[in-house]
């Protein structure tokens, strides 16, 4: 593939960065250390300006290039997450319960890489913003940096972000027009009753009974409330409730996700598993609290994103290995704050065989971190030629 030779040359200081990243993972805002990590490099590479503290310990840089133009927004996550790693590597996390187990240590690599060759060559006109992003996997980060007004800040114009996939064949890419990644909900239910004996289950309000009828009750929102073409998924995740084999618990307590791509969707699911927790807690005598946050929106590319980000894509790995017609996925992304305020697009590559993203074995491949960067350095010159 034609990655950016001088970006080839990187490769091995990029795979020090990287594996440094992963072995002091943070997590949430306080990514503090990583982003402390990040400014030394961009110090090293000669960008003309740094901000730091945005989003917490956010990052965002400015380069410069040739004469006048727009700015282009590309972002990274640096969190990581709250599991144990066991991929038993000289490398592993170094902090007991964390672990970079979603390849934002890759992510930041793969810009910090982009940095180095855009400070170097400085191919493109206007400005580019290199933005390095806590809190993208519990917190939305994205949406903090942008509530901070960063997109007006530094008059970015377009964002683009890219996450890599594992099992997907390695440097290539796929992404799509409109919705790619879901919205996010979470729910969570405690169901009061009274307890007892469980010899004696008549003289009591069973909660734990409430639950399990309220978590296949639930499961109607999809398949009897929703059209049968809509994109929709009702998951109960946990359910709690009881301490003992002959005790009928006080209380009983159940939480879930719910992942949606269209607005009127997302509302209907929210209304009718609102009105079945009242129903069922009602049916079963039990009282009901929910908790419904809802969480990230959907991340929906735009056409000129992606039309742009697939230019950039080809050029690095070849037109049969840009897929612009992927189908949407369930998981979610606080990129889409960022798309919400400014056009632009959101990309998939692949990383090779390894691991799932979220397992306590995954591991990003070094070997795609030129590719990624490539990507990035392509779409500034694509976006804001010379």
């Amino acid at each position: 593939m034609p990655i950016i030779n001088r970006i080839a040359d990187y490769a091995e200081d990029m795979k020090t960065w990287r594996r440094w990243m992963h072995m002091h993972p943070e997590l949430g805002l306080e990514c503090h250390e990583t982003a402390a990590y990040v400014v030394d490099r961009l110090k090293e590479f000669g960008v003309d300006e740094i901000h730091t503290g945005i989003g917490v310990s956010g990052v965002v840089a400015i380069i410069n290039g040739t004469g006048d133009g727009g700015t282009i927004g590309l972002r990274a996550d640096m969190d990581a997450l709250p599991m144990p790693e066991e991929t038993g590597l000289e490398y592993a996390s170094t902090v007991e319960g964390r672990m970079h187990a979603c390849g934002h240590d890759g992510h930041t690599t793969m810009l910090l890489g982009a940095a180095r060759y855009l400070a170097e060559t400085r191919k493109f006109a206007g400005k580019v913003a290199l933005i390095f992003q806590p809190a993208e996997e519990n917190g939305g980060g994205g949406k903090v940096m942008c509530d901070e007004g960063m997109m007006d800040r530094f008059a970015i114009d377009q964002v683009y972000g890219i996450h890599n996939a594992p099992d997907y064949e390695a440097g290539a890419f796929f992404g799509r027009t409109g919705a790619l990644l879901a919205a996010v909900d979470t729910f969570s239910v405690t169901l009061k009753g009274v307890g007892g004996h469980g010899a004696y289950p008549h003289e009591t309000k069973d909660p734990v009974i409430a639950a399990a009828g309220l978590a296949m009750a639930l499961q109607t929102v999809v398949s009897r409330n929703a059209y049968a073409m809509d994109q929709l998924v009702v998951s109960v995740t946990q359910i709690h409730g009881g301490s003992a084999e002959n005790v009928i618990a006080e209380s009983a307590w159940i939480q879930g996700t719910v992942r949606s791509f269209d607005p009127e969707v997302r509302k209907m699911a929210e209304r009718r598993i609102r009105a079945i927790v009242a129903g069922q807690a009602a049916s079963f005598d039990v009282t009901a609290e929910i908790d419904y946050e809802n969480g990230y929106p959907a991340t929906v590319n735009h056409a000129s994103g992606v039309e742009l980000a697939a230019r950039a894509a080809v050029d690095v790995a070849g037109e049969d290995r840009v897929d612009t017609d992927a189908l949407p996925e369930m998981g979610a992304e606080d990129f889409s704050y960022m798309l919400e305020e400014r056009p632009g697009a959101y990309f998939f590559m692949g990383i090779g065989e390894a691991a799932g993203l979220h397992h306590p074995k995954y591991d990003f491949n070094d070997d795609v971190a030129p590719t990624g960067a490539s990507f990035f350095a392509r779409l500034v010159e694509i976006a804001q030629p010379v």
